[in-house]
């Protein structure tokens, strides 16, 4: 089975569309392609308590969850707003051979939605 292509990716800044972190901004830190969630920095903290270990002390820990990739929509780093985003693939001359490279367009501004 082939992996599900997201319209977000590691490093993109999103905002968050539903649940209790409704209207916040973050940057994507994970994907989990298996299970179509992401790991958004600063979103749907829980709190872990952690026992001591030889590695470092327990104690209460505040870490990220997951939240479903459909909760999360895309803000473009051109426009600054969140917006859909199409697919299109461009070439690119390299010597005697064509590269294809399929890139992400803000369907609002129209530019390019790729953080390089």
């Amino acid at each position: 089975m082939a992996l599900r292509k997201f319209h977000i990716r590691k490093d993109d800044l999103v905002l968050v569309l539903s649940g209790k972190d409704a209207g916040k901004r973050g940057i994507v830190l994970e994907t989990l392609y298996g299970k179509n969630r992401a790991v958004v920095e600063g979103i749907h903290m829980a709190t872990m308590h952690l026992r001591p270990n030889p590695q470092g002390q327990g104690g209460i820990v505040e870490k990220e969850g997951t939240i479903h990739i459909s909760n999360l929509k895309l803000i473009c780093p051109k426009c600054n707003r969140p917006a859909r985003t199409k697919r299109q693939v461009f070439e690119k001359e390299i010597g005697d051979r064509t590269k294809k490279r399929r890139l992400r367009i803000c369907k609002k501004c129209g530019e390019v939605a790729e953080n390089e």
